[in-house]
Protein backbone atom coordinates (compact mmCIF):
# COMPACT_ATOMS: atom_id res chain seq x y z
CA UNK A 1 0.00 0.00 0.00
CA UNK A 2 3.09 2.66 0.89
CA UNK A 3 4.62 1.98 -2.74
CA UNK A 4 1.00 2.42 -4.21
CA UNK A 5 1.18 5.67 -2.37
CA UNK A 6 4.26 6.63 -3.15
CA UNK A 7 4.14 5.79 -7.11
CA UNK A 8 0.40 7.90 -6.72
CA UNK A 9 2.18 10.80 -5.58
CA UNK A 10 5.58 10.78 -7.71
CA UNK A 11 2.90 11.10 -10.75
CA UNK A 12 0.60 13.35 -9.32
CA UNK A 13 4.09 15.64 -8.91
CA UNK A 14 5.34 14.89 -12.39
CA UNK A 15 2.00 16.27 -13.91
CA UNK A 16 2.29 19.25 -11.73
CA UNK A 17 5.53 20.10 -12.86
CA UNK A 18 4.95 19.27 -16.42
CA UNK A 19 1.76 21.20 -16.20
CA UNK A 20 3.83 24.66 -14.97
CA UNK A 21 6.25 23.70 -17.83
CA UNK A 22 3.73 24.37 -20.12
CA UNK A 23 1.81 27.32 -19.06
CA UNK A 24 5.31 29.07 -18.53
CA UNK A 25 6.34 27.97 -22.20
CA UNK A 26 3.01 29.58 -23.98
CA UNK A 27 3.02 32.34 -22.01
CA UNK A 28 6.93 32.64 -23.39
CA UNK A 29 6.14 31.81 -26.95
CA UNK A 30 2.98 34.41 -26.69
CA UNK A 31 5.26 37.19 -25.35
CA UNK A 32 7.41 35.95 -28.51
CA UNK A 33 4.81 36.23 -30.93
CA UNK A 34 3.85 39.63 -29.38
CA UNK A 35 7.10 40.84 -29.37
CA UNK A 36 7.52 39.77 -33.39
CA UNK A 37 4.13 41.08 -34.28
CA UNK A 38 5.12 44.43 -32.94
CA UNK A 39 8.93 44.37 -34.79
CA UNK A 40 6.86 43.22 -37.61
CA UNK A 41 4.52 46.21 -37.78
CA UNK A 42 7.31 48.44 -36.51
CA UNK A 43 9.11 48.04 -39.88
CA UNK A 44 5.88 48.04 -41.86
CA UNK A 45 4.98 51.30 -40.20
CA UNK A 46 8.84 52.49 -41.17
CA UNK A 47 8.92 51.43 -44.60
CA UNK A 48 5.56 52.90 -45.31
CA UNK A 49 7.11 56.71 -43.75
CA UNK A 50 10.29 55.61 -46.45
CA UNK A 51 7.58 55.21 -49.50
CA UNK A 52 5.71 58.65 -48.27
CA UNK A 53 8.72 60.43 -48.30
CA UNK A 54 9.94 59.30 -51.50
CA UNK A 55 6.81 60.06 -52.94
CA UNK A 56 6.81 63.30 -52.15
CA UNK A 57 10.30 64.08 -53.09
CA UNK A 58 9.54 62.74 -56.79
CA UNK A 59 6.60 64.90 -56.76
CA UNK A 60 8.81 67.59 -56.12
CA UNK A 61 11.10 66.79 -58.55
CA UNK A 62 8.45 66.35 -61.54
CA UNK A 63 7.10 69.79 -60.77
CA UNK A 64 10.39 71.51 -61.37
CA UNK A 65 10.97 69.21 -64.30
CA UNK A 66 7.61 70.44 -65.30
CA UNK A 67 8.80 74.11 -65.11
CA UNK A 68 12.60 73.75 -67.10
CA UNK A 69 10.55 72.12 -69.91
CA UNK A 70 7.96 74.95 -70.13
CA UNK A 71 10.59 77.56 -70.06
CA UNK A 72 13.04 75.15 -72.39
CA UNK A 73 14.62 77.09 -75.52
CA UNK A 74 15.50 74.10 -77.75
CA UNK A 75 13.65 70.99 -78.78
CA UNK A 76 16.46 68.90 -77.67
CA UNK A 77 16.49 69.99 -74.17
CA UNK A 78 12.65 69.47 -74.32
CA UNK A 79 13.40 66.28 -75.74
CA UNK A 80 15.87 65.43 -72.94
CA UNK A 81 13.53 66.63 -70.04
CA UNK A 82 10.44 64.89 -71.54
CA UNK A 83 12.96 61.44 -70.93
CA UNK A 84 13.38 62.42 -67.43
CA UNK A 85 9.97 63.34 -66.93
CA UNK A 86 8.40 60.06 -68.08
CA UNK A 87 11.25 58.28 -65.85
CA UNK A 88 9.69 60.19 -62.88
CA UNK A 89 6.23 59.14 -63.54
CA UNK A 90 7.28 55.65 -63.47
CA UNK A 91 8.79 55.53 -60.64
CA UNK A 92 5.94 57.51 -58.44
CA UNK A 93 3.58 54.92 -60.17
CA UNK A 94 5.72 52.18 -58.73
CA UNK A 95 6.27 53.98 -55.28
CA UNK A 96 2.26 54.29 -55.10
CA UNK A 97 1.78 50.42 -56.25
CA UNK A 98 4.62 49.81 -53.37
CA UNK A 99 2.71 51.80 -50.89
CA UNK A 100 -0.70 50.35 -51.46
CA UNK A 101 0.27 46.57 -51.70
CA UNK A 102 2.23 46.95 -48.53
CA UNK A 103 -0.71 49.13 -47.02
CA UNK A 104 -3.05 46.36 -47.63
CA UNK A 105 -1.19 43.62 -46.55
CA UNK A 106 -1.72 41.49 -49.86
CA UNK A 107 -0.74 41.97 -53.09
CA UNK A 108 -3.52 44.15 -55.43
CA UNK A 109 -2.06 43.70 -58.91
CA UNK A 110 -4.91 41.57 -59.74
CA UNK A 111 -7.19 44.47 -58.92
CA UNK A 112 -5.17 47.44 -61.03
CA UNK A 113 -4.65 44.06 -64.14
CA UNK A 114 -6.34 45.29 -67.02
CA UNK A 115 -7.33 42.86 -70.10
CA UNK A 116 -4.84 40.21 -70.92
CA UNK A 117 -2.87 41.18 -73.98
CA UNK A 118 -2.46 38.34 -76.17
CA UNK A 119 1.08 36.24 -75.57
CA UNK A 120 4.07 37.37 -78.02
CA UNK A 121 5.60 33.29 -78.27
CA UNK A 122 8.95 35.47 -80.18
CA UNK A 123 8.97 37.53 -77.11
CA UNK A 124 8.51 34.91 -74.13
CA UNK A 125 10.92 32.73 -76.40
CA UNK A 126 13.37 35.47 -76.07
CA UNK A 127 12.56 36.40 -72.43
CA UNK A 128 13.94 32.86 -71.59
CA UNK A 129 16.68 32.69 -74.04
CA UNK A 130 17.89 36.26 -73.05
CA UNK A 131 20.60 35.15 -69.95
CA UNK A 132 22.49 32.93 -72.15
CA UNK A 133 22.97 35.50 -75.57
CA UNK A 134 24.02 37.86 -72.74
CA UNK A 135 26.60 35.54 -71.62
CA UNK A 136 27.70 34.76 -75.08
CA UNK A 137 27.60 38.30 -75.68
CA UNK A 138 29.72 39.31 -72.61
CA UNK A 139 32.31 36.17 -73.85
CA UNK A 140 32.34 38.06 -77.55
CA UNK A 141 32.11 41.99 -76.13
CA UNK A 142 35.94 42.37 -76.71
CA UNK A 143 35.83 40.71 -80.65
CA UNK A 144 32.57 43.11 -80.74
CA UNK A 145 34.60 46.03 -79.63
CA UNK A 146 37.11 45.71 -81.38
CA UNK A 147 35.46 45.30 -84.87
CA UNK A 148 33.19 48.50 -84.19
CA UNK A 149 36.43 50.79 -83.11
CA UNK A 150 37.74 49.32 -86.17
CA UNK A 151 34.81 50.04 -88.65
CA UNK A 152 34.57 53.96 -86.79
CA UNK A 153 38.24 54.43 -87.73
CA UNK A 154 37.32 53.87 -91.20
CA UNK A 155 34.06 55.83 -91.25
CA UNK A 156 35.43 58.33 -89.66
CA UNK A 157 39.17 58.35 -91.64
CA UNK A 158 36.99 58.31 -95.26
CA UNK A 159 34.95 61.53 -93.81
CA UNK A 160 37.91 63.53 -92.82
CA UNK A 161 39.66 62.86 -96.12
CA UNK A 162 36.57 64.16 -97.41
CA UNK A 163 36.55 67.57 -95.62
CA UNK A 164 40.01 67.98 -95.83
CA UNK A 165 39.36 68.23 -99.54
CA UNK A 166 36.71 70.32 -99.81
CA UNK A 167 38.01 73.19 -96.55
CA UNK A 168 41.22 73.35 -99.41
CA UNK A 169 38.62 73.67 -102.71
CA UNK A 170 36.76 76.46 -100.73
CA UNK A 171 40.19 78.08 -99.82
CA UNK A 172 41.20 77.85 -103.15
CA UNK A 173 38.06 79.72 -104.51
CA UNK A 174 38.20 82.29 -101.53
CA UNK A 175 41.42 83.33 -103.04
CA UNK A 176 40.40 83.36 -106.24
CA UNK A 177 37.55 85.27 -105.88
CA UNK A 178 37.13 89.14 -105.16
CA UNK A 179 33.35 89.23 -104.07
CA UNK A 180 32.94 89.90 -100.67
CA UNK A 181 29.59 88.57 -100.53
CA UNK A 182 30.89 85.13 -101.92
CA UNK A 183 33.69 85.22 -99.58
CA UNK A 184 31.51 85.43 -96.74
CA UNK A 185 29.28 82.49 -97.38
CA UNK A 186 32.41 80.63 -98.33
CA UNK A 187 33.92 81.61 -94.60
CA UNK A 188 30.11 80.31 -93.24
CA UNK A 189 30.16 77.06 -95.16
CA UNK A 190 33.85 76.18 -93.91
CA UNK A 191 33.29 77.03 -90.48
CA UNK A 192 30.93 74.42 -90.42
CA UNK A 193 33.14 72.00 -92.27
CA UNK A 194 35.92 72.90 -89.93
CA UNK A 195 34.14 72.06 -86.62
CA UNK A 196 32.52 68.72 -88.19
CA UNK A 197 35.93 67.90 -88.69
CA UNK A 198 37.19 69.24 -85.77
CA UNK A 199 34.93 66.70 -84.04
CA UNK A 200 35.26 63.88 -86.60
CA UNK A 201 38.91 64.36 -85.76
CA UNK A 202 38.10 63.93 -82.23
CA UNK A 203 36.41 60.84 -82.70
CA UNK A 204 38.87 59.02 -84.82
CA UNK A 205 41.66 60.02 -82.70
CA UNK A 206 39.63 58.74 -79.38
CA UNK A 207 38.19 55.49 -81.44
CA UNK A 208 42.47 54.80 -82.36
CA UNK A 209 43.01 55.53 -78.78
CA UNK A 210 40.60 53.08 -77.49
CA UNK A 211 41.86 50.30 -80.27
CA UNK A 212 45.47 50.70 -79.10
CA UNK A 213 44.39 50.00 -75.28
CA UNK A 214 42.48 47.02 -76.55
CA UNK A 215 45.27 45.61 -78.57
CA UNK A 216 48.09 45.92 -75.72
CA UNK A 217 45.56 44.35 -73.18
CA UNK A 218 45.01 41.63 -75.67
CA UNK A 219 45.86 37.82 -75.00
CA UNK A 220 45.49 34.76 -77.65
CA UNK A 221 42.78 33.04 -78.40
CA UNK A 222 43.85 29.72 -76.39
CA UNK A 223 44.40 31.60 -73.23
CA UNK A 224 41.11 33.65 -73.38
CA UNK A 225 39.51 30.77 -73.97
CA UNK A 226 41.38 28.63 -70.93
CA UNK A 227 40.10 31.75 -68.74
CA UNK A 228 36.32 32.06 -70.08
CA UNK A 229 36.08 28.08 -69.77
CA UNK A 230 38.07 28.15 -66.48
CA UNK A 231 35.72 31.09 -64.88
CA UNK A 232 32.74 29.16 -66.09
CA UNK A 233 33.20 26.01 -64.15
CA UNK A 234 34.61 28.27 -61.08
CA UNK A 235 31.24 29.89 -61.38
CA UNK A 236 29.38 26.76 -62.25
CA UNK A 237 30.89 24.20 -62.12
CA UNK A 238 29.16 22.43 -58.91
CA UNK A 239 25.73 22.98 -60.83
CA UNK A 240 27.05 21.02 -63.59
CA UNK A 241 27.96 18.05 -61.16
CA UNK A 242 24.83 17.98 -59.31
CA UNK A 243 23.24 18.12 -62.95
CA UNK A 244 25.15 15.30 -64.10
CA UNK A 245 24.43 13.33 -60.32
CA UNK A 246 20.43 13.91 -61.11
CA UNK A 247 21.37 12.36 -64.69
CA UNK A 248 22.98 9.34 -63.45
CA UNK A 249 20.65 8.90 -60.79
CA UNK A 250 17.71 8.35 -62.86
CA UNK A 251 19.60 5.98 -65.33
CA UNK A 252 20.34 4.02 -62.22
CA UNK A 253 16.70 3.99 -60.89
CA UNK A 254 15.58 3.26 -64.40
CA UNK A 255 17.71 0.01 -64.83
CA UNK A 256 16.26 -1.02 -61.72
CA UNK A 257 12.99 -0.47 -62.04
CA UNK A 258 13.41 -2.44 -65.52
CA UNK A 259 14.72 -5.22 -63.64
CA UNK A 260 12.12 -4.78 -61.25
CA UNK A 261 9.44 -5.23 -64.00
CA UNK A 262 11.43 -8.23 -65.81
CA UNK A 263 11.32 -9.82 -62.18
CA UNK A 264 7.86 -9.44 -61.62
CA UNK A 265 6.14 -9.75 -65.10
CA UNK A 266 6.51 -12.95 -66.26
CA UNK A 267 5.91 -11.63 -70.08
CA UNK A 268 9.39 -9.74 -70.27
CA UNK A 269 11.42 -12.22 -70.49
CA UNK A 270 9.33 -14.27 -73.10
CA UNK A 271 10.91 -14.67 -76.03
CA UNK A 272 8.21 -13.27 -77.92
CA UNK A 273 6.38 -10.84 -76.02
CA UNK A 274 3.13 -9.37 -75.82
CA UNK A 275 1.50 -6.12 -77.13
CA UNK A 276 1.26 -4.89 -74.05
CA UNK A 277 4.39 -5.51 -72.36
CA UNK A 278 6.36 -3.81 -75.44
CA UNK A 279 4.17 -0.52 -74.60
CA UNK A 280 5.11 -1.13 -71.04
CA UNK A 281 8.54 -0.96 -71.78
CA UNK A 282 8.51 1.59 -74.90
CA UNK A 283 6.34 4.03 -72.11
CA UNK A 284 9.68 3.03 -69.72
CA UNK A 285 12.09 4.39 -72.15
CA UNK A 286 10.14 7.38 -73.23
CA UNK A 287 9.72 8.62 -69.72
CA UNK A 288 13.88 7.76 -68.53
CA UNK A 289 14.35 10.17 -71.97
CA UNK A 290 11.99 12.57 -70.37
CA UNK A 291 13.51 12.50 -67.54
CA UNK A 292 17.24 12.48 -68.74
CA UNK A 293 16.81 15.86 -70.46
CA UNK A 294 14.55 17.31 -68.07
CA UNK A 295 16.62 16.89 -64.76
CA UNK A 296 19.15 19.26 -65.80
CA UNK A 297 16.92 22.08 -66.43
CA UNK A 298 15.06 21.48 -63.19
CA UNK A 299 18.39 21.44 -61.24
CA UNK A 300 19.23 24.82 -63.38
CA UNK A 301 15.61 26.26 -62.37
CA UNK A 302 15.95 25.35 -58.74
CA UNK A 303 19.54 26.85 -58.13
CA UNK A 304 18.47 29.56 -60.42
CA UNK A 305 21.38 29.78 -62.80
CA UNK A 306 19.57 31.46 -65.93
CA UNK A 307 22.70 30.97 -68.02
CA UNK A 308 22.89 27.33 -67.47
CA UNK A 309 18.74 26.87 -67.54
CA UNK A 310 18.76 28.94 -70.80
CA UNK A 311 21.63 26.91 -72.57
CA UNK A 312 19.54 23.77 -71.97
CA UNK A 313 16.17 25.67 -73.85
CA UNK A 314 18.60 26.29 -76.62
CA UNK A 315 19.96 22.39 -76.63
CA UNK A 316 16.55 21.48 -76.16
CA UNK A 317 15.04 23.74 -79.15
CA UNK A 318 18.15 22.33 -81.38
CA UNK A 319 17.18 18.75 -80.69
CA UNK A 320 13.65 19.25 -81.49
CA UNK A 321 14.67 21.18 -84.82
CA UNK A 322 17.01 17.94 -85.58
CA UNK A 323 14.05 15.98 -85.08
CA UNK A 324 11.35 18.00 -86.99
CA UNK A 325 12.50 15.76 -90.58
CA UNK A 326 13.40 12.53 -88.26
CA UNK A 327 9.50 12.13 -86.67
CA UNK A 328 7.94 10.03 -89.28
CA UNK A 329 10.98 7.77 -89.24
CA UNK A 330 10.58 7.29 -85.56
CA UNK A 331 7.20 6.47 -85.52
CA UNK A 332 7.84 3.77 -87.52
CA UNK A 333 10.25 2.70 -85.20
CA UNK A 334 7.89 2.89 -82.45
CA UNK A 335 6.04 0.51 -84.58
CA UNK A 336 8.38 -1.65 -85.21
CA UNK A 337 9.34 -2.10 -81.40
CA UNK A 338 5.57 -2.60 -80.49
CA UNK A 339 5.75 -5.60 -83.10
CA UNK A 340 2.67 -4.01 -85.11
CA UNK A 341 5.08 -2.77 -88.03
CA UNK A 342 6.13 -4.01 -91.30
CA UNK A 343 8.56 -6.07 -89.74
CA UNK A 344 7.38 -8.76 -87.13
CA UNK A 345 9.16 -11.20 -85.19
CA UNK A 346 9.19 -14.48 -86.59
CA UNK A 347 8.80 -13.81 -90.27
CA UNK A 348 11.59 -13.77 -92.36
CA UNK A 349 13.15 -10.82 -94.20
CA UNK A 350 15.92 -9.96 -97.54
CA UNK A 351 18.46 -7.89 -96.11
CA UNK A 352 21.87 -7.55 -97.94
CA UNK A 353 21.33 -10.42 -100.25
CA UNK A 354 20.24 -13.06 -97.67
CA UNK A 355 17.11 -14.14 -96.23
CA UNK A 356 16.51 -13.83 -92.31
CA UNK A 357 13.96 -14.45 -89.38
CA UNK A 358 13.41 -12.12 -87.61
CA UNK A 359 14.28 -13.65 -83.83
CA UNK A 360 13.59 -10.45 -81.80
CA UNK A 361 12.57 -6.85 -82.29
CA UNK A 362 14.01 -4.71 -79.98
CA UNK A 363 16.04 -1.10 -79.94
CA UNK A 364 18.86 -3.36 -81.05
CA UNK A 365 16.90 -6.56 -82.94
CA UNK A 366 18.72 -9.85 -83.47
CA UNK A 367 18.15 -11.38 -87.32
CA UNK A 368 18.87 -15.48 -87.68
CA UNK A 369 19.78 -17.57 -90.50
CA UNK A 370 19.27 -21.47 -89.33
CA UNK A 371 20.69 -22.98 -91.99
CA UNK A 372 24.18 -21.15 -92.15
CA UNK A 373 24.32 -20.91 -88.41
CA UNK A 374 24.71 -17.02 -88.69
CA UNK A 375 23.08 -14.29 -86.27
CA UNK A 376 23.36 -10.70 -86.48
CA UNK A 377 22.18 -7.64 -84.06
CA UNK A 378 21.12 -4.70 -86.43
CA UNK A 379 19.80 -1.42 -84.77
CA UNK A 380 16.09 -0.90 -85.49
CA UNK A 381 16.22 1.71 -87.98
CA UNK A 382 17.91 -0.66 -90.45
CA UNK A 383 14.03 -2.28 -90.44
CA UNK A 384 12.22 0.52 -90.95
CA UNK A 385 12.42 0.41 -94.95
CA UNK A 386 12.02 -3.38 -95.06
CA UNK A 387 8.94 -6.09 -95.61
CA UNK A 388 8.83 -9.17 -93.52
CA UNK A 389 6.78 -11.90 -94.65
CA UNK A 390 5.24 -15.57 -92.95
CA UNK A 391 7.89 -18.15 -93.95
CA UNK A 392 6.88 -21.89 -94.11
CA UNK A 393 8.73 -24.67 -92.14
CA UNK A 394 10.53 -26.25 -95.54
CA UNK A 395 11.46 -22.98 -96.86
CA UNK A 396 15.29 -22.96 -97.85
CA UNK A 397 17.50 -20.16 -95.57
CA UNK A 398 21.02 -20.97 -97.49
CA UNK A 399 22.44 -23.75 -99.86
CA UNK A 400 24.51 -25.22 -97.58
CA UNK A 401 25.77 -25.14 -93.83
CA UNK A 402 29.28 -25.15 -91.87
CA UNK A 403 31.19 -28.60 -93.37
CA UNK A 404 28.94 -29.35 -95.74
CA UNK A 405 30.88 -30.03 -99.02
CA UNK A 406 29.95 -28.17 -102.06
CA UNK A 407 30.63 -27.49 -106.05
CA UNK A 408 30.45 -24.45 -107.47
CA UNK A 409 29.11 -23.82 -111.14
CA UNK A 410 32.90 -23.00 -112.52
CA UNK A 411 33.83 -26.68 -111.21
CA UNK A 412 35.30 -25.45 -108.06
CA UNK A 413 34.98 -27.93 -105.13
CA UNK A 414 35.57 -27.99 -101.59
CA UNK A 415 34.58 -27.83 -98.17
CA UNK A 416 32.54 -25.41 -96.64
CA UNK A 417 35.02 -24.44 -93.11
CA UNK A 418 32.83 -20.94 -92.81
CA UNK A 419 30.13 -18.78 -93.20
CA UNK A 420 29.26 -15.15 -92.34
CA UNK A 421 27.10 -12.86 -93.48
CA UNK A 422 30.30 -11.20 -95.94
CA UNK A 423 32.34 -13.70 -96.55
CA UNK A 424 32.59 -17.61 -97.28
CA UNK A 425 35.08 -19.57 -97.18
CA UNK A 426 35.86 -23.22 -98.95
CA UNK A 427 38.78 -25.01 -98.65
CA UNK A 428 39.52 -27.80 -101.28
CA UNK A 429 41.20 -31.22 -101.13
CA UNK A 430 44.83 -30.47 -100.62
CA UNK A 431 44.09 -27.78 -97.79
CA UNK A 432 44.20 -25.14 -100.80
CA UNK A 433 41.59 -22.27 -99.11
CA UNK A 434 39.28 -20.31 -101.51
CA UNK A 435 37.15 -17.24 -99.62
CA UNK A 436 34.36 -15.94 -101.89
CA UNK A 437 31.84 -12.55 -100.61
CA UNK A 438 28.57 -14.40 -99.67
CA UNK A 439 26.75 -12.48 -102.29
CA UNK A 440 29.50 -14.48 -105.03
CA UNK A 441 29.21 -17.36 -103.45
CA UNK A 442 25.03 -17.81 -103.94
CA UNK A 443 25.47 -16.77 -107.82
CA UNK A 444 27.58 -19.21 -108.38
CA UNK A 445 24.82 -21.71 -107.29
CA UNK A 446 26.36 -24.13 -105.03
CA UNK A 447 25.50 -27.39 -105.45
CA UNK A 448 26.04 -29.04 -102.27
CA UNK A 449 27.09 -32.48 -101.87
CA UNK A 450 26.64 -33.41 -98.45
CA UNK A 451 22.90 -33.91 -98.90
CA UNK A 452 23.10 -37.22 -101.32
CA UNK A 453 24.51 -37.19 -104.67
CA UNK A 454 24.49 -38.88 -108.08
CA UNK A 455 27.64 -39.92 -110.53
CA UNK A 456 26.58 -40.25 -114.49
CA UNK A 457 29.74 -41.60 -116.34
CA UNK A 458 29.53 -42.78 -119.84
CA UNK A 459 31.61 -45.12 -121.93
CA UNK A 460 31.23 -46.43 -125.10
CA UNK A 461 31.54 -49.97 -126.80
CA UNK A 462 31.87 -51.03 -130.32
CA UNK A 463 29.28 -51.04 -133.24
CA UNK A 464 30.08 -54.53 -133.15
CA UNK A 465 28.79 -55.36 -130.16
CA UNK A 466 25.20 -53.71 -131.28
CA UNK A 467 23.49 -56.52 -130.12
CA UNK A 468 24.59 -57.07 -126.84
CA UNK A 469 24.43 -53.29 -125.79
CA UNK A 470 20.69 -53.01 -125.40
CA UNK A 471 20.49 -55.61 -122.57
CA UNK A 472 23.26 -58.20 -121.89
CA UNK A 473 26.26 -55.37 -121.34
CA UNK A 474 24.37 -52.91 -119.20
CA UNK A 475 23.30 -56.52 -116.95
CA UNK A 476 26.87 -57.90 -116.88
CA UNK A 477 28.36 -53.97 -116.45
CA UNK A 478 26.04 -53.36 -113.27
CA UNK A 479 26.68 -56.80 -111.19
CA UNK A 480 30.23 -55.96 -112.03
CA UNK A 481 30.39 -51.92 -110.55
CA UNK A 482 28.22 -53.46 -107.44
CA UNK A 483 30.90 -55.98 -107.13
CA UNK A 484 33.77 -53.86 -107.18
CA UNK A 485 32.33 -51.15 -105.14
CA UNK A 486 31.53 -53.48 -102.42
CA UNK A 487 35.24 -54.87 -102.84
CA UNK A 488 36.40 -50.97 -102.03
CA UNK A 489 34.06 -50.64 -99.27
CA UNK A 490 31.59 -48.27 -100.61
CA UNK A 491 28.73 -50.34 -101.20
CA UNK A 492 26.92 -49.26 -97.81
CA UNK A 493 26.94 -45.58 -99.23
CA UNK A 494 25.85 -46.28 -102.85
CA UNK A 495 22.42 -45.44 -102.91
CA UNK A 496 20.68 -47.16 -106.31
CA UNK A 497 23.00 -47.91 -109.52
CA UNK A 498 21.84 -48.44 -112.90
CA UNK A 499 23.47 -49.12 -116.50
CA UNK A 500 21.71 -48.46 -119.37
CA UNK A 501 22.02 -47.51 -123.03
CA UNK A 502 22.39 -43.97 -123.75
CA UNK A 503 23.36 -42.76 -127.14
CA UNK A 504 24.12 -44.16 -130.10
CA UNK A 505 27.07 -42.07 -130.90
CA UNK A 506 28.47 -41.82 -134.13
CA UNK A 507 31.65 -43.87 -133.46
CA UNK A 508 30.17 -45.72 -130.48
CA UNK A 509 27.26 -46.97 -128.79
CA UNK A 510 27.62 -44.84 -124.98
CA UNK A 511 26.22 -46.55 -122.11
CA UNK A 512 25.70 -44.46 -119.14
CA UNK A 513 26.46 -45.73 -115.11
CA UNK A 514 24.06 -43.79 -112.67
CA UNK A 515 25.31 -44.27 -109.08
CA UNK A 516 23.47 -42.49 -106.26
CA UNK A 517 25.99 -42.33 -103.17
CA UNK A 518 25.36 -40.57 -99.80
CA UNK A 519 26.19 -37.19 -98.90
CA UNK A 520 28.91 -38.30 -95.98
CA UNK A 521 30.94 -39.71 -99.47
CA UNK A 522 30.76 -35.92 -100.89
CA UNK A 523 34.80 -35.24 -100.46
CA UNK A 524 35.48 -38.41 -102.53
CA UNK A 525 33.56 -36.76 -105.19
CA UNK A 526 36.09 -36.83 -108.15
CA UNK A 527 37.59 -40.44 -106.98
CA UNK A 528 34.29 -42.33 -106.82
CA UNK A 529 34.11 -40.63 -110.90
CA UNK A 530 37.12 -41.79 -111.54
CA UNK A 531 36.53 -45.15 -110.33
CA UNK A 532 33.58 -45.97 -112.20
CA UNK A 533 35.29 -45.04 -115.06
CA UNK A 534 38.12 -47.67 -114.12
CA UNK A 535 35.93 -50.07 -112.98
CA UNK A 536 33.94 -50.02 -116.51
CA UNK A 537 37.31 -50.20 -118.46
CA UNK A 538 38.19 -53.87 -115.94
CA UNK A 539 34.48 -55.03 -117.47
CA UNK A 540 35.15 -53.97 -121.42
CA UNK A 541 38.87 -55.53 -120.61
CA UNK A 542 37.45 -58.59 -118.85
CA UNK A 543 34.28 -59.27 -121.36
CA UNK A 544 36.25 -58.43 -124.66
CA UNK A 545 34.15 -55.26 -124.93
CA UNK A 546 36.22 -53.19 -127.88
CA UNK A 547 36.34 -49.38 -126.81
CA UNK A 548 35.94 -47.58 -129.76
CA UNK A 549 37.90 -44.04 -130.78
CA UNK A 550 36.52 -41.56 -133.36
CA UNK A 551 37.47 -42.71 -136.98
CA UNK A 552 38.61 -40.17 -139.31
CA UNK A 553 37.03 -39.96 -143.17
CA UNK A 554 40.36 -39.63 -145.18
CA UNK A 555 38.96 -41.17 -148.52
CA UNK A 556 38.90 -37.83 -150.61
CA UNK A 557 41.76 -37.04 -149.38
CA UNK A 558 43.55 -40.09 -150.54
CA UNK A 559 42.28 -39.94 -154.17
CA UNK A 560 43.90 -36.54 -154.19
CA UNK A 561 47.33 -37.83 -153.47
CA UNK A 562 49.62 -37.97 -156.79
Amino acid sequence: MTITISGFTFRLTSFFFCAIFLFISTQLIAEDEVVEVSGKENNTLSTLLNLVTIKGNIENDIKALSKQIASADSETQKASLKQQLAKLDADLTLTKHNFENISAGVDLTSLRSKDETQIDLKKELFSLLKPALDEMKDMTSKVRQKSELKEKIAYYGERLGVLEGALSNIDQLRQKSDSEKLQSSLDSLANGWRKDKAFMSSEHQAARLQLDELLAAEVSITDASQSYLKNFFQRRGLYLIEALLVVAIIIVLSRLSHKVMRRLMPGFKKKHRSFRIRLLELIHRIVTTLLVILGPMVVFYVVEDWVLFSLSILLLLGMAWALRQALPRYWHQIQLFLNIGSVREGERILMDGLPWRVEQINVFSILDNPDAGIKQRVPIDDLVDLKSRPCDQDEPWFPCKKSDWVILNDGVRGKVTGISPELVQLVERGGAQLTYQTGDFLAASPRNLSTNFRIKEVIGVSYSLQKESTESIPDVLHSYIQQRAEQEGYAEQLLSLRVELSLANSSSLDIVVIADFKGELGDLYNRLRRAIQRWSVDACTENGWEIPFPQMTVSGALNKLP
